[in-house]
């Protein structure tokens, strides 16, 4: 047990646990609307009050009080120590436990047995495809050459329950390491015979490895190539392999010389293979998995613009809107994401070798922008030739549009949906999102002339929720960014700077959470809270992850927390106004100084920030 445990690995093991799967093993739960209830295990109840999020990885009782990650549970449940918890829910994810300095060897925790294997099998896989008469005749009547497939290392696995096994899993150790691999599986009823207890994962199957970024093989995608189901068969998740965050073809990509513009996102290894060879070197593709945030957030700090590429029939379509929820949070200023949609029966592969590479092309040069897939989409689900069905298509719209971070491309996506329903976007943003505009689509400070005396701006009604003072905003900010950790990437780098600049402390602590998140960011409240496991904060900041957030969403979430930074941001500036205000005599630089302070608290105001109110200051 020598050596500490990688804090990415724990980051990793907590984003990977289900708490609801561990929990109910234990303790019955009932679902509950978008969670889980039971009577609290850890004092006697009647009335269920404990509840399990999903969502957030988190556990809490309104009874007792009692709440923590999926790790917190296992050491109060099962009284087990930190690093026991850990070994317990690695365990229950068929995972080792990697340590730093002074841990075992490479068997108990190190990844490089597992690389070298996968390397060893990959090589295998493709000396055999050669070889086989059945396998390299169907890579043929696919259009595959000799070159493409010594390219991605594509090969074949015989039609053998054990291949893999017999020649590579001479010991208990590489077994073991096969079997970490995700390239046999044990049998549920076992015999003497040694090899018999597992069997292998692949058999008949074109063999595609699937590399990092390093080329380093971390899992293989399997196609039948005959008849079978599934068709398609990828390597379980392992400690190496996380389908959500992996694409294949990327190693390859970068390897082209070429410059790279743009991703095209295809959903097949076929696809992919393919399209390399007819010169489209720049197509990657999902494990099986529809595009995540995480894909987006390696795409986008590679290329500026990326097409997502998908059949044109229903299943296609489907998925084309999956990628489009979650590409809108990524959407912004000097960022290209498009929609292409192939004739029906056709595949990326199909077309392209029907084709050839400049009529492929050519079509990805027309495919929709987000905003007119966005609106086209809309428009399908909602008859525009009459008011009903144009007050329809905004009510879907609007928490769409509200996924987009605020800036100059979600004012130019609210114009293309206002032109949709036969209204200004003016009145549009007024409507959504209480924000009153001038003619050059400016936005002004105040509310629309029909609010009631008084009222104020949405985003400010938010952070004055838990009252005054800044101890108070500084705890809902925290409370936001705990419940909703992934917002903290919607901070831009200027509004960050500024609250780096505070003399606040518990302002200095939203700077060092937020900052931190925006270079490891996480997945979800566990995550966060299990990374600030030895911190002091963390008890304050458990409590305020059982806390109800009621009827709050990510991307208003989003909202408050940036109307809360702007707002913490200004203290100091209030400070010194105060300051100055209380002076009887003010020299000429402190006028000029006050002034200047005036006229920041007003244009801070004008945006939306709850300032203080500001006089004309002394007489000259």
């Amino acid at each position: 047990m020598a050596g500490r445990i990688p804090q990415s690995f724990i980051d990793d093991l907590t984003a990977r646990a289900d708490i609801v799967e561990l929990i109910g093993s234990r303790v019955e739960l009932k679902k509950a609307g978008r969670e889980y209830r039971a009577c609290c295990p850890f004092h006697n109840e009647k009335t269920p009050s404990f509840w399990v999020s999903p969502v957030k990885q988190f556990y809490h009782c309104f009874g007792c009080g009692a709440h923590g990650t999926a790790l917190g549970f296992l050491m109060e449940y099962d009284k087990l120590s930190f690093p026991e918890a850990i070994e317990e829910l690695a365990g229950r994810l068929g995972l080792d436990v990697p340590r730093e300095a002074g841990s075992q060897p490479d068997n108990s925790g190190s990844t490089t047995p597992l690389y070298d294997m996968n390397l060893r099998v990959a090589k295998y896989f493709a000396s055999v495809l050669p070889n086989d008469a059945r396998a390299r005749e169907y890579a043929k009547k696919r259009g595959l050459t000799r070159d493409t497939a010594d390219k991605f290392m594509i090969g074949f696995a015989t039609n053998s329950w054990n291949e893999v096994l017999k020649r590579f899993g001479a010991n208990d150790t590489d077994r073991k390491v096969l079997a970490e691999c995700g390239l046999i599986i044990e049998r549920e009823r076992t015999d003497s015979r040694t090899l018999d207890r597992h069997y292998d994962r692949f058999r008949d199957r074109l063999m595609f490895p699937i590399r990092d970024s390093r080329g380093r093989v971390l899992a293989f995608g399997g196609r039948i190539i005959d008849q079978g189901e599934p068709k398609y068969l990828n390597s379980p998740e392992t400690m190496l392999f996380h389908k959500g965050r992996e694409l294949y073809g990327l190693y390859e990509v970068r390897q082209s010389r070429a410059t790279l513009k743009r991703l095209l996102v295809v959903e097949g290894y076929m696809d992919v293979a393919r399209l390399h060879q007819a010169g489209v070197n720049y197509a990657v593709a999902t494990l099986g998995t529809a595009t995540t945030p995480e894909h987006l957030r390696r795409i986008f700090k590679l290329v500026n613009e990326v097409v997502f590429c998908f059949d044109g029939d229903k299943a296609g379509r489907a998925a084309a809107w999956r990628a489009l929820g979650n590409a809108l949070p990524e959407a912004r200023d000097g960022r290209q994401i498009r929609f292409l949609f192939l004739p029906e029966g056709h595949d990326p592969d199909s077309l392209v070798g029907e084709e050839g590479r400049e009529a492929f092309e050519k079509r990805l040069e027309g495919a929709l922008p987000l905003s007119e897939y966005l609106a086209t989409a809309l428009a399908e689900q909602a008859d525009l030739s009459h008011a009903d069905g144009r007050a329809q298509f905004a009510e879907l719209a609007r928490p769409l549009v509200t996924k987009v971070a605020p800036g100059v491309y979600r004012d130019l996506l609210i114009e293309r949906l206002a032109d949709s329903i036969r209204l200004t976007s003016a009145r549009l943003n007024q409507l959504w999102f209480n924000e009153v505009t001038d003619s050059a689509g400016n936005h002004l400070a105040g509310t629309p002339a029909s609010a009631p005396p008084g009222a104020r701006n949405p985003i400010s009604n938010r952070v004055a929720r838990d009252g005054g003072g800044n101890k108070s905003m500084v705890t809902r900010a925290v409370k936001l960014v705990v419940h909703f950790p992934t917002i903290a990437t919607r901070i831009s780098g200027a509004l960050l700077s500024k609250l780096e600049m505070t003399d606040d402390a518990g302002s200095r602590f939203l700077f060092e959470l937020l900052d931190q998140l925006q270079q490891e960011p996480a997945s979800n409240t566990a995550v966060l809270l299990e990374r600030w496991r030895e911190r002091p904060e963390v008890a304050r900041m458990r409590a305020l992850a059982g806390e109800e957030m009621l009827g709050l969403e990510e991307s208003s979430a989003a909202l408050d927390l940036i109307a809360a930074i702007e707002r913490l941001a200004l203290e100091p500036t209030i400070r010194r106004h105060d300051e100055l205000m209380s002076k009887s005599d003010l020299t000429d630089d402190e006028r000029a100084e006050l002034k200047e302070l005036n006229v920041a608290i007003h244009m801070a105001k004008s945006k939306g920030s709850p300032a203080a109110p500001v006089t004309s200051g002394p007489a000259r």
